[in-house]
């Protein structure tokens, strides 16, 4: 009897160390790849890299800001810069529905509202984050608004 439970034993614990070293085993044969960054549409100031369009890190995509510079008021600017964003999201695999956070940089605080109008209802039924500013001294390029993104893929 004591010989018949040792045998057991012997066989539970030979089956346990198996199973944790075919464990130890796959983890130790599986790499890890880390994401590479990367960007598109680069501007370039003096054939120096300044800043791109937009830049993927695994599944995320970081938009740069987007602006307005044509005559016209916050509503057209707003939708303009809507729209730029969409078509950057589209090109780096995403869209407007996976926007995690959105930065919006008005010229003036009091175009608010009337960039809420345009702004509303654009990211789908599950809106980002966001943080709106009017920024001291305006937005460059004489936007009357500018915003940049963070999105999934």
């Amino acid at each position: 009897m004591t010989t018949q439970r040792r045998s057991i034993l012997k066989r539970i614990i030979g089956s346990v160390a198996g199973i944790a070293g075919v464990g130890l085993t796959a983890k130790a044969s599986v790499k890890e790849v880390s994401p590479e960054k990367e960007v598109n549409n680069v501007t370039m100031y003096d054939d120096v890299p300044l800043f791109s369009g937009s830049t993927k890190f695994g599944n995320l995509v970081f938009i740069a800001g987007k602006g307005a510079h044509f005559e016209g008021d916050i509503k057209a600017h707003t939708d303009h810069v809507l729209k730029e964003l969409e078509a950057e999201l589209k090109k780096a695999g995403s869209s407007m529905e996976k926007v995690l956070k959105v930065s919006v940089f008005l010229h003036d605080l009091n175009d608010y509202k009337a960039m809420n109008e345009v702004f509303k209802g654009r990211f789908g039924n599950k809106p980002p984050v966001r943080t709106t500013v009017a920024v001291y001294g305006g937005v460059p390029g004489d936007s009357l608004v500018e915003m940049d993104c963070i999105a999934y893929i």
